[in-house]
């Protein structure tokens, strides 16, 4: 069998095509990866509030999962009352970004995350970007919590315009992501899936060489040069691939399939 014993996920574009599909061949070798007493981690961008079904529908109720870019980080236990708790919530004062990027951006979408239910939004994202419940509210009322995960949406921007913004504007005390949309995703500084999963691999007791991960966006670049085998999906863009160890398919190829099963050999 593979020498890894804690395998990392990211969900969107690795285990789950963009129009939210998860092949059952991706599900069954999950689910035999979680039978041969590996630690199947799911290390996401998304909420918490979407975080959970996904695990669910992988077969995942015992372990952990690692959401928001590493803010938030979950113990799933079938024996809790709601299947899994919260074990840490890292959240930051999106204020000074905000400010900073409205002056760029002021048609701009911005949302804050409420965290395990949903978005707290200046205005409609496009149909299906975000998910769980949605409370349009004021920029000044999105300035006033402290934040696990801030995300601004700019329809129509590039992505080359948000890392030239990033750039201009020199953001402080936070982490960013651009996705393959014009989107943006700010976490508390310090913070990432790479952070949150080496907090985790050390309450495990799991050796740094017996770690794996696959991702395919900017927000994985970090996990993957974290793990000891850090695989890139084929799709993924250059700066992702060079940070990963090896390069599987596409998404569209199911390419984690290939690699989920070779953890077993």
């Amino acid at each position: 069998m593979s020498r890894a014993r804690m395998i990392a996920l990211d969900i969107d574009g690795t285990l789950m095509s963009y129009d939210g599909v998860i092949t059952e061949a991706v599900r069954s070798a999950v689910g035999a990866l979680r039978d041969a007493g590996l630690h199947v981690v799911l290390a996401t961008g998304r909420g918490l509030h979407s975080t959970i079904p996904v695990a669910r529908e992988l077969g995942l109720s015992d372990g952990w999962a690692v959401s928001s870019n590493g803010a938030v980080t979950t113990r799933l236990d079938p024996a809790l009352p709601d299947g899994f708790e919260i074990t840490d919530a890292i959240t930051f004062d999106p204020a000074p970004a905000l400010r900073a990027i409205v002056l760029e951006l002021p048609d701009a979408l911005y949302a804050v995350e409420d965290l395990g239910v949903g978005f707290r939004l200046t205005g409609d994202f496009p149909d299906g970007e975000l998910s769980g419940t949605k409370q349009v509210v004021s920029f000044d009322e999105l300035l006033a919590t402290p934040a696990t995960r801030v995300v601004i949406r700019a329809p129509g921007a590039s992505p080359e315009e948000f890392h030239e913004l990033v750039e201009r504007v020199g953001l402080q005390e936070v982490e960013y992501a651009v996705g393959y949309s014009a989107w943006l995703d700010l976490t508390p500084g310090g913070v990432s899936k790479a952070s949150a999963l080496e907090a985790i691999r050390r309450t495990l007791e799991v050796e740094p060489f017996e770690t794996a991960a696959i991702g395919d966006g900017g927000n994985d670049v970090q996990m993957l040069r974290w793990a000891a085998r850090g695989v890139a999906m084929g799709h993924a863009s250059e700066a992702v691939r060079a940070a990963a160890d090896e390069v599987t398919g596409t998404i569209d190829d199911d390419g984690a399939l290939e690699i989920l099963r070779s953890f077993l050999v």
